[in-house]
């Protein structure tokens, strides 16, 4: 999983506030109840000593509706100057809460935005295509999904029997029909250049929907997924083409998680290129090696989550102990900080992503793994269980 989103944070001026709501708002009292569970939230972090034009700035952001349908969440996160990130989640949280202190408490939206897929829904039919972008975690204020008509120009489109098959009616619509689509096929490829999403659904006119795949660029076509059952017309089933949409992007999901642990299992099977126990993935991370961390699903509420790590100023600098933090150079700015914050922000630094990994799908010592983006003699090994490992793979696996 991508972590770009959270790159803002990194050297922002502590304290941090951060929130996750229940964004969800229907039936009659939706403002009325999304404006009581931000004034429980608020009243907590006063207490806690949150800065009142922060919570002000917050609240003003609040107040304004998502644009997103149906249940989800909203995580903010502000420092000693204002909100920093702002950010839907595909799900909302159990209850909405807050925290405030020397660091944003990143790992329950990073765990929530991992449900999370970037997509572009194109509804397509003889003469042109619907375009609806999907929440994919931004925040969108206009009162509804963000759209776009391609209207693709050429409307003699219907093939037309006067007394036997008009055979020039039926070149002119064909012709039509494929202008249309590379209409389409251009502007597609065109916003998927300009935002990059991690899927282009396409449905609609079974004919349109296969001139339009032939008509877009390689990029394009890579992301394109068919989704049967929906369209730009009147009369569709919604709610089962809903639930294709929401069997596409699980599949989706799941592959972009097998990817990452494919390659965890493999590079441990080499016994080079991936590591584990909390100690050798610190190692790694401070020598900027991670491609992909890897937490265990349950690392929000056992294992890391009661561990403390300590980091100095930058985000590299991250060690077990004091003393071993001073052992690499870090003279000042040292503190203590939670383990899932320290390691998030590590990963940030060096432009890592993060998977969290299910019971049983690979071997994590302490609950933690990584796959390197490259290695070296002194990288700690899978083959040889580096000294500092020892104890732990016989005290931990999950």
């Amino acid at each position: 999983m991508d972590l770009h989103w959270l790159k803002p944070l990194l050297g922002r001026p502590s304290p941090f506030t951060t929130v996750y709501l229940d964004a969800t708002r229907t039936g009659a009292n939706a403002d009325a109840e999304a404006a009581d569970r931000w004034r429980a939230v608020r009243r907590s972090l006063e207490r806690d000593g949150a800065s009142a034009g922060v919570l002000d700035d917050i609240a003003e952001l609040v107040s304004v509706p998502t644009g997103v349908r149906g249940p989800h969440g909203r995580v903010v996160v502000a420092d000693a100057d204002g909100v920093v990130v702002d950010r839907v989640l595909s799900e909302p949280p159990a209850q909405s809460h807050a925290m405030f202190g020397p660091a944003p408490a990143l790992l329950p939206a990073v765990r929530a935005a991992d449900e999370t897929v970037t997509y572009l829904l194109v509804a397509v039919d003889r003469n042109g295509a619907d375009l609806t972008w999907a929440a994919g975690g931004t925040v969108r204020t206009e009162g509804g999904p963000e759209t776009e008509t391609v209207d693709g120009g050429h409307d003699d489109v219907h093939k037309t029997r006067e007394g036997g098959l008009d055979r020039r009616s039926q070149t002119r619509a064909e012709d039509s029909w494929g202008r249309n689509a590379e209409a389409v096929a251009a502007v597609l490829d065109k916003r998927v250049a300009e935002r990059g999403p991690n899927l282009v659904l396409i449905t609609g006119d079974v004919r349109a929907v296969a001139l339009v795949r032939e008509a877009v660029g390689q990029p394009t076509r890579e992301l394109l997924v068919d989704v049967p059952g929906g369209g730009r017309g009147e009369g569709l089933k919604k709610g089962s083409f809903e639930a294709h949409v929401a069997e596409t992007l699980a599949a989706y999901r799941k592959k972009r998680s097998d990817a990452v642990l494919d390659r965890f299992r493999e590079a441990q099977g080499r016994g080079g290129g991936a590591v584990t126990t909390l100690e050798d993935v610190i190692e790694v991370l401070r020598r900027g090696q991670v491609a992909e961390l890897v937490l265990h699903v349950d690392s929000l509420t056992s294992g890391l989550a009661d561990r403390t790590l300590w980091v100095g100023p930058e985000p590299l600098q991250v060690a077990t102990s004091a003393g071993d933090l001073a052992s690499i150079g870090v003279t000042g700015g040292a503190e203590e900080m939670d383990a899932n914050v320290a390691l998030v922000r590590a990963a940030l630094g060096q432009d890592a992503g993060l998977t969290f990994a299910e019971d049983g799908t690979v071997d994590l010592v302490d609950g933690i793994g990584a796959v390197l983006r490259w290695s070296d003699d002194s990288t700690p090994s899978e083959a040889v269980p580096t000294q500092s490992a020892d104890q732990a793979r016989l005290r931990s696996v999950v």
